[in-house]
């Protein structure tokens, strides 16, 4: 059998494909392995490229085969997909890895330690919860809605719906009192770990160095500087700061065609729980304007503001906050304000 120089690995739960190429470009290799075989499989095999699709159990592979020796590669699903030819399978997914490896101009994803993935659980767990958070209200808003008690939407608004639940004169029926009271509990204890994450990330933020420099740029606090910190890959994965911008989806999707530029709305690629913080965070400094000298007149956020729809400057920002992200990363300092023209 000719040398083995590249391995694409479909990864599964149970049974994994592999498809290995010479150097000519030659299939030399097709197999079927069950779970319990992998590590064993590529401990026997010489070092060469391993390609894997990027999902969640990648990095953990991706680590266990790279101390075989091996050349570990990760690839975006939707890099690979253009190579898989006609119908789709196993097979055929190993050979659209394999062959997408190949390419001198393919993008790879960064192995993430298990230190890396750790710090980002807090993240995961705290959208997980506020999202729990929400259904809650909104079911103590429907459910009071039916008996004539309606509450403003919103978060800041839980108190009043507790209080009304606990209110002996709300008029609430009392077989629905006790029912009501289990949603209350759960929306206390919801609250309570939130609080309990929050003081975490905080308390990261402050230990972390390159977090608070990035919170000296207005929008970013504490939980968008340790998220960036945790979540964006190394600044020199990026050639520039726009880059960074295009990863996190806040750029404009193209579809341009015989020399004309067509721009479409943002391509929402890359690290969502990242691009939707620093879209709250943009948003932050619009409501607070006059209180930012980014946004005074004279600006680039000043004259925005004055001739372009809300939801579009709120992104645009965020575009903007991601680049001066990455040149902090990348080349240190602290954020420094922009002189008002004159």
């Amino acid at each position: 059998m000719s040398k083995i120089i590249t391995v694409g690995l479909d990864l599964a739960k149970n049974v994994f494909q592999v498809h290995g190429v010479d150097d000519a470009g030659r299939a030399v290799l097709r197999k079927k392995l069950r779970r319990a075989q992998v590590l064993e499989f590529f401990g026997q095999l010489p070092p060469c490229v391993i390609a894997m699709e990027a999902c969640g159990g990648a990095h953990f592979w991706a680590r266990e085969i790279g101390k075989l020796g091996h050349d570990v590669r990760l690839i975006p699903p939707a890099y690979v997909k253009p190579f898989v030819k006609r119908q789709k399978n196993d097979a055929a997914d190993a050979e659209a890895i394999c062959e997408a490896a190949q390419r001198p101009t393919m993008r790879f994803v960064p192995v993430k330690s298990e230190e890396t993935q750790g710090a980002a659980m807090v993240f995961r767990v705290r959208e997980l919860l506020i999202r729990q958070r929400t259904q809650v209200i909104n079911a103590l808003r429907g459910h009071l809605t039916e008996f004539g008690q309606i509450v403003p939407q919103g978060a800041t608004n839980a108190s009043k719906l507790i209080a009304i639940v606990n209110d002996p004169v709300s008029g609430l029926p009392a077989d629905a009192v006790g029912t009501l009271k289990v949603l209350v509990a759960a929306l206390t204890h919801l609250e309570a770990e939130i609080g309990k994450l929050d003081a975490e990330i905080a308390h990261r933020a402050k230990e972390n160095e390159l977090a608070r420099r990035l919170m000296t740029v207005p929008g970013i606090g504490p939980l968008i500087a340790t998220a960036i910190a945790v979540l964006a890959p190394p600044p020199e994965t990026f050639r520039k700061a726009r880059d960074f911008a295009a990863w996190l989806g806040l750029v404009p999707r193209q579809h341009s065609t015989g020399g004309k530029q067509r721009l479409g709305a943002t391509t929402k690629m890359g690290e969502r729980s990242l691009r939707r913080l620093l879209i709250i965070g943009a948003n932050s400094v619009i409501i607070k304007r006059h209180v930012h000298a980014a946004a005074r007149p004279g600006t680039w956020l000043g004259e925005m503001l004055k001739r372009k729809p809300p939801m579009l400057v709120r992104v645009a920002l965020a575009n903007k906050m991601a680049r001066i992200v990455w040149a902090l990363m990348a080349r240190g300092g602290v954020y420094q304000s922009p002189v008002a023209a004159a």
